[in-house]
């Protein structure tokens, strides 16, 4: 079994296939992040652009509109990992009750990403802890309609999953088998709410095994063919 900083290989065979899976070590990182003076004054400067970020938005008369298009975008950049082929410009034909460039079905599709989003925000907002609850929420809300609406929205997967190739003996990537994603999972609910340790909200955010699919929670891939996250890079709204 190969180890890694980030975590570990594990050999696994199904269907008469061996394959190797990344299994996340739990978050913080041990040995703990060696704040070199550059990776400081990087933080730093990451530090300050938000300060000024949070600044200007004061001085909008309206944030809300600001935030409105990012939301969007955000949704059309994720949405486009499960082979949807609409635009921001798109999108907002649909939501205008307009005929967009696109089937109306991928419009669709990623207005349902855009739902998803408002409705983590919206629990966030109101106090909800950043939770497993709250990931299975999100995710029922994204597949409530479309063609995710017949996999199993609002739960976690039981099967193996994938990225890249036709199969997990060549993807490019395999998450953790599913006997091992609670397990995955509950470390990183407790990362996310400051245990075992409080660590701040940038460094969570960059983690390494939290800002690169380290466990694929759901399976949500609508075409039969690969299966693969829908872009779950969760970075923390704090």
């Amino acid at each position: 079994m190969k180890r890694t900083l980030q975590g570990r290989y594990l050999k696994v065979a199904t269907a008469g296939e061996a394959f190797k899976a990344f299994v996340p070590a739990p978050l913080p990182p041990r040995p703990a992040i060696d704040w070199t003076p550059a990776l400081r004054s990087r933080f730093d400067a990451a530090l300050i652009a938000l300060g000024r970020l949070d600044a200007v938005t004061d001085l909008l008369p309206n944030a809300g509109l600001l935030l409105y298009s990012f939301v969007r975008k955000e949704a059309v950049l994720s949405s486009m990992i499960e082979g949807t082929q609409s635009s921001l410009a798109d999108l907002m034909l649909f939501e205008l009750d307009e005929q967009p460039g696109v089937p109306t079905e991928d419009a669709r599709e990623v207005s349902r990403y855009v739902a998803a989003l408002e409705h983590g925000l919206k629990r966030l907002r109101g106090g909800f802890p950043l939770s497993l609850r709250l990931l299975r929420e999100v995710h029922k809300v994204l597949l409530d309609d479309g063609r995710g609406s017949r996999l199993t929205p609002g739960e976690f997967r039981r099967s193996q999953v994938w990225i890249g190739g036709t199969r997990p003996g060549n993807a490019v990537f395999v998450p953790p088998p599913a006997n091992e994603l609670n397990e995955c999972l509950k470390h990183l609910e407790s990362f996310l709410n400051h245990r075992p340790e409080q660590t701040p909200p940038l460094s969570r955010q960059r983690s390494p095994t939290c800002s690169s699919k380290p466990s694929i929670p759901f399976s949500t891939a609508t075409d039969g063919s690969v299966v693969c996250s829908s872009r779950f890079n969760w970075r923390p709204m704090v």
